[in-house]
């Protein structure tokens, strides 16, 4: 069992080598406040002065001691290079390992160099520890750690908060669950106040690893002892309470050896505490020291073993990553473009080995783009959107020019189902875009494996984003391109034979044939050519039905009756006679002014439209149109009256219009043929915008598949090899990031100390363990 504290000593010169604290090794940690005889007690301990000396902090950096027990017969520790064969003592330090001190006065002014070095020269403190190894046949084997004491008010150029670094510097050594905490505490101060039994109480609260060690014993008061201290009455300890007598600074004035004050403090326990001097001293802490240490040790190393096996597999996997160093730069090079295109095309197709699970990426986000966001969006668009009936009847309208259509007009279909099938344009191309942006963003989702690499070698993935990007822009126009083919081939022709759209329009065919069937009356005449008192039924009701449009276009105005021309009155012969002239009159003179009217005379004066030639000529027209059946005689008609003299003047200001001004768009009710109408032209556009939708929705795709998803998976190589492989410019492309070969560095040097450290571990028989 005494193999072990060797054992865990090589362990921290493994470790300590690549400066990791990453694993926890079994220790001893001296903890307590200023001035209270830490030192002294390590000094007891070696059996040497070596520790600095003096008033106030005199502490200032962790100090790692390890003590070797070796005898002269020992060959392990002792070597003929080093010059430490006929040697009974020596210390090295573990920052100038080639240099032996055997004097050590100079093992003091060593320490107090390098902790001036790197703490300053007057009070501050540094919490990098300086390491020292005593190689003695006179001590156990110890790794004992000395740390800074707890003060309250700075001095010198010491921070203001320098009590809470103190604290949490004593705290990071303490909080280690393998080291034993020796908590030091004066014997003329009230155990109460002891600050090093309290940060022990709040790292251990059980007690189980914290060791109570009492100084200065010679100094209590007169008429006091430390029986009930040493005896755990009045603050009990677990692993109890040892209480040692340490040298007075006049003892150190005075040069006065360890020997002596070792012999001295068995004098004076054996004077004063003759029951507990053999459960007291400096010799029996060191005694229990190496045995709870070595205990300590025993329990803490299958875990220590576990310990060592995980972290060497981590920085395995993580030396991996880091990749090895580069020895032929153009196989490299072309390793990565391979590895990369594999890892690209592979999550396209979904079947790379390191699946996501927290989100949708590469193929699987291209598929829901093409079938949930694109097909959602077509969905959404109705067939008739932005189309009113007004729209379909003027659409009808316009259509038949100036001929009144006896069936609906198929240019008016194709018209409006074009406009609507423009709509479709606009989020296939969207479509487009999106699966540009999902193929971008690939790049930097596509294997772990490459992601490494390209963390490896920055300038690399920066070359490997722009050639990937620039292919991928090159390719965006021409599925652009096509898909707006895809739209404008629906445009150029509009299929009414396709097999879906045939029923529909066989139907609408049918229901147009009844509706004519039933108009299409057989006209029957009495005898000769004379009309059928029926015919003029039907001639009545057109003309009544031709008055009531243009009846319709004038507006809501009412009609005024015509004008009495001279020579010519007109005298209504019935009720309809008179609503027939107050239509045909309101062309002519326009509408009834509210005020009062003026005189005959007047009117036929100023009316610039009523000069007796347009009058005689509204008259005339006027009763043609009336009595169409009628013929109206040469002679009845009006005489014009002779052309002026010359110099005369032959019309008005401006010439005669007969007809109201085109009508705006109005909201009404529709007629039920004008119904109908729309009904079929709504019905047909519906029908055939589906099949079109149906057919873009099935496409577009297909066209983004094969113009750019495919494309860029079956030209990436040969882009990056074509862009990237170049001789001149390898040497730039892998240049390695200097942190990644820092990394790499460190990691190498960690796996082979904890290689070594499991060499080591597995040197422990069971037999050594008890």
């Amino acid at each position: 069992m005494e193999a072990l504290i060797p054992i865990i000593n090589k362990l921290q010169d493994v470790f300590n080598t690549v400066g990791a604290d990453s694993l926890q090794l079994p220790q001893i940690v001296v903890v307590g406040s200023q001035s209270a005889g830490k030192s002294s007690v390590l000094e007891s301990l070696v059996g040497r002065s070596f520790l600095p000396r003096g008033t106030g902090i005199v502490t200032r950096r962790p100090l790692v001691l390890q003590l070797v027990y070796t005898t002269s017969e020992d060959n392990q520790h002792r070597s003929a290079e080093t010059g430490t064969l006929d040697l009974e003592e020596w210390a090295q330090f573990l920052h100038i390992k080639d240099k032996v001190f055997t004097d050590f006065t100079e093992v003091r002014k060593e320490i107090e160099r390098e902790t001036s070095r790197v703490a300053g020269d007057n009070k501050g403190i540094c919490s990098e520890p300086i390491r020292l190894k005593i190689y003695s046949d006179k001590v156990v084997n110890l790794t004992v750690v000395d740390l800074p004491g707890l003060t309250k008010v700075p001095v010198g150029d010491q921070p203001e908060d320098i009590e809470l670094q103190i604290r949490d510097l004593l705290l990071y050594y303490i909080s280690n669950p393998n080291s034993i905490i020796l908590a030091v505490s004066s014997a003329n101060m009230d155990m109460a106040t002891s600050e090093s039994l309290k940060m022990a109480k709040e790292v251990d609260p059980d007690g189980r690893r914290t060791l109570a060690v009492i100084t200065k014993l010679d100094l209590m008061d007169a008429g006091t002892d430390a029986i009930d201290i040493l005896c755990g009455r009045v603050i009990p300890v677990k692993l109890g309470i040892i209480g040692v007598v340490n040298r007075s600074q006049q003892d150190i004035i005075d040069s006065k050896s360890i020997k002596e004050a070792l012999a001295d403090e068995a004098a004076f326990l054996q004077r004063r505490y003759p029951t507990l001097a053999n459960r007291n001293g400096t010799p029996y802490l060191a005694k229990t020291l190496n045995r709870l240490l070595m205990h300590h040790i025993r329990d803490c190393l299958p875990e220590l073993k576990t310990r060592v096996t995980m972290m060497m597999s981590q920085f395995q996997s993580l030396l991996s990553s880091y990749g090895d160093d580069v020895q032929d730069k153009a196989q490299t090079l072309l390793q990565i473009i391979t590895k990369f295109n594999a890892a690209y095309c592979q999550t396209i197709e979904g079947t790379a080995r390191n699946i996501e699970t927290t989100e949708l990426c590469g193929g699987a986000r291209i598929c829901y783009i093409f079938h949930e966001t694109f097909g959602r969006t077509l969905d959404c668009i109705h067939p008739l959107a932005g189309l009113t009936q007004m729209d379909i009847l003027t659409a009808i309208r316009n259509a038949t020019g100036p001929r009144p259509a006896l069936f609906v007009p198929e240019v008016s279909f194709e018209l409006l189902v074009k406009r609507q099938i423009r709509r479709l344009e606009e989020p296939s191309l969207r479509c487009v875009e999106l699966v540009h942006e999902e193929m971008q963003r690939i790049i930097q989702f596509c294997g772990t494996e490459v992601q490494q690499e390209m963390l490896r070698f920055p300038k690399l993935h920066e070359k490997i984003v722009d050639v990937v990007t620039q292919l991928l822009r090159r390719r965006l126009p021409p599925t652009n391109d096509m898909v707006e083919n895809l739209v404008a081939i629906e445009l150029a022709y509009i299929n009414t034979k396709h097999p879906d759209f045939q029923s529909n329009a066989s139907l609408v065919s049918s229901l147009l044939g009844e509706e004519e069937k039933a108009r299409s009356i057989p006209v029957r005449r009495s005898h000769g050519n004379a009309p059928s008192t029926y015919e003029q039924e039907i001639r009545e009701q057109s003309k009544t039905q031709s008055l009531q449009n243009i009846q319709r276009y004038v507006g809501d105005q009412p009609l005024p009756r015509p004008m009495a021309l001279e020579g010519h009155p007109s005298q209504p012969t019935s009720k309809d006679q008179a609503n027939t002239q107050n239509w045909f009159s309101s062309l002519i003179a326009g509408p009834r002014a509210e005020h009062t009217e003026p005189s005959k005379e007047q009117s036929h004066e100023n009316s610039p439209n009523m000069t007796p030639t347009h009058q005689l000529l509204a008259v005339s027209a006027y009763e043609a149109f009336t009595n169409p059946s009628e013929g109206v005689e040469a002679e009845k008609l009006p005489q014009l009256p002779p052309p002026p003299a010359e110099g005369g003047i032959l019309s008005p200001q401006k010439p005669v219009n007969l007809l109201p001004e085109v009508p705006m768009q109005q909201s009404r009710k529709l007629t039920e043929r004008e119904t109908k109408d729309c009904e079929v032209i709504e019905r047909l556009i519906k029908s055939y915008f589906y099949i079109v939708r149906k057919s873009i929705q099935d496409k577009v795709p297909k066209a983004v598949m094969h113009f750019l998803v495919n494309h860029v998976k079956d030209n990436l190589q040969s882009e990056l090899v074509k862009h990237l492989y170049r001789t001149d410019e390898i040497d730039t492309f892998l240049s390695e990031s200097p942190e990644i070969a820092q990394r790499r560095k460190e990691a190498a040097e960690m796996l082979k100390a904890l290689q070594h450290a499991n060499v080591i571990i597995g040197e422990i028989r069971e037999t050594h363990m008890w």
